[in-house]
């Protein structure tokens, strides 16, 4: 299949300002694809089997909404915080421990779910139940705040340890 027909396929799955590729039995996400379309601010990529995603994606800034719910994602990329307008991160069903350090720079992040992943304890105590809008607003607050800590804590020690 070339290139060409599978950014065709994938304006077929192109509806407004929404890309759904879910249910697609993806093992990666397009990325190359999907930054030809900036217009394309909200991305479904549920009920697929994409174990990680490529360190490219952070490279999508332009995205707002992404549903990667029902995955196997192990870890995010280290650079996820450069997605600075995303609002909403479903990560639901996931295999996650932990999230990447730059976590904390997703200022616009407004609704997080992480319910159902194994969850190291603290992140996990961070995340609640999310188990409706009002509790997924909470964990996306309540995430980034404690990510914020986390990277002035290793600012802290790595200034520590440089004297």
């Amino acid at each position: 299949m070339s290139k060409n027909s599978k950014v065709l396929n994938l304006k077929d799955k192109i509806s407004g300002n929404e890309v759904d590729l879910s249910l697609c039995n993806l093992t990666e996400v397009p990325v190359r694809e999907l930054a030809l379309f900036t217009k394309a601010t909200v991305v479904d990529l549920s009920c697929n089997n994409i174990t990680s995603l490529p360190p490219e994606f952070c490279n999508l800034t332009h995205l707002v909404k992404v549903d990667l719910s029902k995955n196997q994602l192990t870890c995010l990329p280290d650079d996820l915080g450069n997605l600075t307008s995303l609002q909403h991160l479903d990560l639901y069903n996931n295999k996650l421990t932990s999230l990447p350090v730059s976590f904390s720079q997703l200022r616009s992040l407004k609704w997080l779910d992480l319910k159902d992943n194994p969850l190291e304890p603290g992140l996990a105590k961070a995340a609640g139940d999310c188990l409706d809008e009002k509790q997924c607003k909470q964990c996306a607050t309540k995430v980034r705040d404690r990510e914020t800590d986390g990277e002035k804590s290793l600012v802290k020690q790595s200034t520590v340890s440089k004297t």
